[in-house]
């Protein structure tokens, strides 16, 4: 692996497993765990499965139970197994590239799946399942994960950013949160808000690369890199944002540095808790994160979209995520295919992705199932309406662009970038991008 991938796990592994760990795991931070489904029936054909998310393997062994009970001529005995992030994202490029010793599915992280396009592709494609599903769900999520025109991951959520505010705080200050549309409005109502409460409107994250800049530049249609992997990170849109958050802790005196660096930490949790800031930017699937870490605040959160940058702009993002993928090393290399798809894209799969994992499915056309609009703990927390408010936005989420280096981005943005500009000023927003773009475009020579 690239060095960087190491650093990437000292600096910005907590976000990215938070993402797809689902609503109380620290997903990686777990011990080996494996599940066996239907080692009790003879002539079951094994499939193997290694994920670094614990979680996951409750989707995984309820669709080989539902698979077994639907598919008795064909039945799977399923062996999944959880590893530590690294550990299994390490031992699964090392046995793509040496050619032995992968499973015949895995799932891999959004930050390195780029790690396992390069070269020839040792994946198999999964068009034929993709391609007759597109036109009922978010595409965008299945182009992270393609390369040349094949589909090589199937996501496990769409992770729409969207924006949480704290309707105590809101009305306290007098403001209407659907008057919010773009981030004018956004300053003109976190200006009332610190004029009339203790809070302040927002955190701007200094290791938070996923929670604020990212989500930002992407509803612009901007990135750290363009489809051609060339660093962008320096250009004008990104300044500009940068430059954006700037000014709302310094100008506008509306913001705060997150505390604790991120919005995932036990010191933001405690922060937000008592009432010191009135929203958060964050996928859908932080959801979790508040009935885990917040749960005094039931009723009285309400989830909206982004603002957006003018009238009628993208108002979403699509952050973190999953790909989950076959390996050309199966034995059973259709088998595998047909029943990743029917864990991951059938209608079925898609529901269990909102009712096992709390995660926004990315095929939209579940939204307004019976079964997704079900009473379950989200939506007593949160109240009614998320799913209506997704539909609106879900053409609003653009593919992100992940090459090898992405790693070596977020250390930059994290160890220089925010220090510099959002932590202390000595330089501005154009200098430190540019001499964060520079290190990257260096390292990608060597």
């Amino acid at each position: 692996m690239k060095k960087s991938l190491l650093v990437l796990l000292f600096g910005f592994l907590a976000i990215v497993l938070a993402a797809c760990g689902g609503d109380s795991e620290e997903a990686g931070t777990e011990a080996d765990e494996t599940a066996v489904v239907g080692d009790d029936i003879e002539g079951a054909t094994e499939l193997t499965l290694w994920t670094f998310v614990g979680q996951h393997m409750d989707l995984y062994t309820d669709a080989a139970e539902r698979w077994n009970e639907e598919n008795p001529d064909r039945p799977i005995k399923l062996n999944a197994e959880t590893y530590p992030f690294e550990q299994m994202h390490n031992n699964l490029l090392l046995a793509v590239q040496s050619g032995q010793g992968a499973p015949d599915m895995a799932d891999i992280e959004i930050g390195q799946f780029a790690n396992f396009l390069q070269g020839e592709v040792q994946l198999e494609p999964m068009n034929e399942y993709v391609e007759p599903v597109l036109d009922k769900a978010v595409t965008s999520r299945f182009e992270n994960y393609a390369k040349d025109g094949n589909y090589y991951g199937l996501p496990t959520h769409v992770g729409a950013t969207v924006m949480y505010y704290n309707t105590e705080i809101m009305d306290q200050a007098g403001v209407d949160i659907d008057s919010i549309k773009t981030w004018d409005d956004f300053v003109e109502a976190g200006k009332k808000v610190t004029e009339n409460t203790d809070a302040v409107m927002w955190n701007v994250g200094t290791d938070d690369w996923l929670m604020d800049m990212w989500p930002m530049i992407s509803q612009q249609g901007s990135d750290a890199f363009d489809e051609n992997g060339d660093v962008i990170l320096d250009n004008e849109t990104n300044i500009k944002t940068l430059q954006f958050l700037e000014d709302l802790i310094y100008k506008e005196k509306i913001a705060e540095i997150t505390p604790g660096g991120m919005n995932q930490s036990e010191e933001f949790y405690g922060y937000y808790s008592e009432g010191k800031s009135a929203s958060i930017l964050a996928p859908l699937w932080y959801m979790g994160r508040f009935l885990d870490n917040m749960p005094d605040l039931k009723g009285k959160i309400a989830i909206r979209p982004m603002p957006a940058w003018e009238e009628g702009g993208k108002r979403s993002a699509g952050m973190g995520g999953t790909g989950t993928v076959v390996t050309n090393q199966s034995e059973n290399t259709e088998l595998a295919k047909e029943f990743l798809a029917y864990a991951k894209l059938s209608e079925e799969g898609n529901i269990k992705l909102w009712t096992e994992l709390g995660f926004d499915p990315p095929r939209w056309d579940t939204w307004e199932s019976e079964e997704v609009r079900a009473d379950n703990k989200y939506y007593d927390y949160f109240g009614e309406g998320i799913f209506d408010m997704l539909l609106e936005i879900k053409d609003d989420i653009n593919p992100l662009n992940f090459t090898e280096n992405t790693p070596d981005i977020i250390s930059e943005y994290h160890t220089n970038v925010t220090q510099t500009t959002i932590r202390n000023q000595s330089q501005s927003p154009e200098e430190a991008l540019k001499q964060a773009a520079d290190v990257v475009r260096d390292q990608m020579k060597k």
